[in-house]
């Protein structure tokens, strides 16, 4: 009988074992193609060679172009165009001999020919502004776009060009070999856009009130495109939406505007003391001392006494700016102008603001302010600050960026007023404008193709910011906010897009011209994302370090996804495949819930299960071996005398192996939980995500378990957990602080609760 018993014992287990096995077994629905979603990505991965590493590391044989440019500019504001001529020394540092260069005329999108308008469908819109209908309707258009005089070597020889679109091919007189040089020039014009009628990255403001512009100056020259070891040429067209792939340089600019004019832009300005007057050089001074409060270069009394007059002399300020990817500035008789010095690291950089007093009182409080938190919190994040400036440009309805330049909105009204919608647009545009120094001005990803990686990596640290604005300075902060109200990085924030309708969705990994809600795609899933990963999945620790390295790694280098994707795995010993492909590759949504709730009593008499397979091997339940049985609460076998006893005194056959394998002081230790669950958890939506669960105990206190996301290796559909209690539980609540982005939580909570409709609420409310 003995050998019977061990066999039953046997059979019993692995009985349960299979059990337990098909639980977890795909279903039918599921099929058997390798969909599983914890499968490695190296389908989608490229293979690592010489140029890249697995690692996500540039490799031995990484390489990068050089486009170095000497220009001289000049604005004439009566008519509102700008000229230049420029030097292009391009250096070949491929493996590559090059027969032609591409050359990037992105004004050109403004053309009248241009076929930018032709992409856009829609039809009529059934309203519009009156100066956007006359203006698409019935004019002829803004006559802008490149006028190319001429392009030339530099002994004088005219190089043959061809002009697609957006893109310029410039004809080498001889094959540019690897590790050669070669120098050309450009000459060119192009009238300024009024970015307020025609929109627009860069442009001009007009002032009615004062007939004055106040201009910012972008894409404003012919740009080397970027050639490297991934596609060869990027010389994708730019349709105005995607924005710019360029290689590093350095920039020798010389740029003539009206005398009365100020001006701030890229680089270091070589000539401050000829354009500065000795009371501007005193106050500049005087701000590279001033850490805690702005110094006014220039004030708002001398700007508003230079908006009267219109110089007919002209003012060169010069300025070199070292490995650098791009150039922008910023010119007007309007500006008011303050700087304030930031340590930052081991050095300090000058936070800088340019604005009219259209922007003010709000500039004038928190704009400098803004743009020193940016510089101290992302050099904690990534890497210290490598430039000496960092400058903030009022600009209406703008929010672009430049090394060490970008251009802002945020205006209170007519009589200074402002609303908190418009503060905190302010301050939360120029912290991620002047973010952009770090994702792509240095970290260069090509924007052109992977919008997500400047954009989305960008307003993930645009949030950690906030954060750290809203503690720096609570003054900020309206009344009834104990921290900055961030619109994006939040879980909770980007759950209306990712439970939308799945045909207006896009997988971030999509080029950017081509996704639909471009700002959720780009900016605000990827952010939340990443705000996840840190925050639930890997921890602060592990994200931050791992982060950094690749901020470092590809600091002056132009990243891939993949180097990205590979970084954060190899620095943190985390493998995130299974989170990449879920969030970044897919539509899938976060759906997670309490399915089921079974409670337990551990006895002593056998049950259901156990007289089954005991009748199916033909034995008696008095031949059984000792042991323990769970009984479901509500069971034929389940009586009220378990919940009142005590874990060995339910089970006969557990208190006699207590009795002979624990020593009295063992036994003094011993657990001795009364209460057990069985807990199944399902998955609506299609992301694996960790499991986050508050369990409430009838005493009041509570428990919160994270379950790692490869439990839904095994099945995609549900998983049970066998939870232990010495205090019964009275509530089971899924991502109980909403951190995972779940997109319906009525089935996160058991008992369920019940949701109240809107009318129920609104019937409520009346009463009230």
């Amino acid at each position: 009988m003995k050998t019977l018993k061990y066999l039953f014992l046997s059979v019993l287990f692995i009985s349960v074992g299979a059990f337990s096995q098909e639980q977890d077994k795909p279903t039918r629905e599921q099929g058997h193609t390798n969909n599983n979603k914890f499968k490695q990505l190296y389908d989608e991965f490229s293979t690592p060679n010489m140029f890249r590493t697995a690692s996500g590391a540039p490799g031995p044989s990484y390489y990068q172009q050089q486009a170095d440019y000497k220009m001289d500019i000049v604005l004439d504001d009566k008519n509102a165009k700008i000229s230049g001529n420029e030097t292009i020394t391009y250096s070949n540092n491929s493996p590559d001999q090059l027969k032609y260069l591409w050359v990037q005329l992105d004004q050109n999108m403004r053309a009248r020919d241009s076929k930018t308008p032709l992409i856009e469908g829609g039809g009529f819109a059934p309203a519009q502004q009156a100066s956007s209908f006359a203006s698409t309707y019935m004019t002829e258009g803004f006559d802008g776009g490149f006028k190319i005089q001429e392009v030339k070597e530099t002994n004088g020889k005219d190089l043959p060009y061809m002009i697609n679109q957006t893109m310029m091919r410039v004809e080498l007189p001889k094959a540019l070999n690897p590790g050669e040089k070669f120098s050309f020039t450009i000459k060119w014009w192009y009238n300024i856009n009024n970015h307020q009628k025609d929109r627009g990255r860069s442009g001009y403001e007009y002032f009615p009130e004062d007939g004055n512009r106040a201009y910012v100056i972008a894409q404003f020259y012919p740009r080397m495109a970027v050639y490297n070891d991934v596609e060869g040429w990027q010389n994708s067209q730019f349709w105005g939406r995607d924005e710019f792939a360029l290689p590093f340089g350095n920039f020798e600019v010389n740029i003539t505007v009206p005398a009365d004019h100020i001006l701030d832009a890229t680089g270091k300005l070589t000539n401050r003391k000829e354009v500065f007057t000795k009371e501007m050089m005193k106050r500049y001074e005087k701000a590279k001392k001033s850490y805690d409060k702005p110094v006014l270069i220039v004030t708002q009394e001398e700007a508003e006494a230079a908006e009267k007059g219109f110089s007919n002399k002209t003012k060169t300020w010069k300025l070199y700016a070292e490995n650098v990817r791009d150039f922008g500035f910023a010119t007007s008789r309007k500006f008011i102008w303050d700087m304030m010095a930031v340590k930052v690291g081991d050095k300090d950089v000058m936070a800088v603001s340019m604005y009219p007093k259209e922007g003010n009182p709000l500039w004038e409080e928190w704009s400098t302010y803004a743009v020193a938190t940016t510089l101290e919190t992302y050099s904690r994040m990534t890497f210290q600050y490598p430039y000496h400036k960092a400058i903030s440009v009022h600009a209406k309805q703008q929010g672009m960026e430049y090394p060490m330049i970008c251009w802002n909105y945020g205006r209170p009204d007519e009589n200074g007023k402002y609303s908190d919608r418009t503060k905190y647009g302010m301050i939360s545009v120029i912290i991620h404008e002047v973010g952009h120094n770090y994702f792509p001005m240095i970290v260069n990803s090509d924007e052109r193709q992977w919008t997500w990686m400047d954009e989305g990596l960008n307003t993930f640290l645009q949030y950690v910011t906030e954060q750290d604005f809203g503690e720096l300075y609570p003054a900020a902060l309206s009344p009834g906010h104990d921290k900055y109200p961030s619109s994006r990085g939040p879980a909770a924030n980007i759950v209306p897009y990712m439970g939308g309708d799945q045909n207006f969705i896009a997988p971030i990994m999509t080029k950017g011209l081509n996704t639909y809600q471009f700002g959720n795609n780009a900016y605000g899933k990827p952010a939340t994302a990443l705000n996840i990963l840190r925050e639930t999945v890997m921890g602060r620790e592990l994200f931050d370090y791992a982060f950094r390295e690749y901020s470092h790694r590809w600091m002056f280098k132009h990243p891939t996804p993949e180097d990205f994707f590979r970084t954060m795995e190899d620095a943190s010993a985390f493998d995130l495949d299974w989170y990449w492909r879920g969030w970044f590759y897919t539509t899938d949504y976060v759906d997670i819930g309490v399915k089921d709730v079974k409670k337990y009593f551990v006895s002593s008499e056998p049950n259901e299960y156990a007289k089954n397979m005991a009748k199916r091997y033909g034995m008696e339940l008095s031949d059984l071996p000792p042991l323990v049985f769970m009984v479901e609460e509500g069971s034929e076998e389940f009586n009220e005398e378990l919940k009142n006893g005590t874990l060995l005194d339910n089970s006969t056959p557990l208190k006699e192996y207590v009795m002979d394998n624990f020593t009295e002081a063992e036994r003094q230790n011993i657990k001795a939980p009364k209460y057990f669950y069985n807990v199944t958890f399902d998955k609506p939506g299609g992301l694996v995500m960790p499991i986050i669960v508050e369990y409430t105990y009838a005493d009041g206190t509570s428990k919160t378990e994270h379950y790692p996301a490869q439990i839904w290796r095994l099945n995609d559909k549900e998983v049970s957990k066998s939870v232990a209690s010495d205090k019964e539980i009275v509530k089971i609540t899924v991502d109980p602080n909403l951190e995972t982005a779940d997109v319906d939580t009525s089935n996160n909570s058991w008992p369920r609760e019940v949701q109240q409709s809107d009318f129920d609420k609104f019937k409520e409310e009346v009463k009230e």
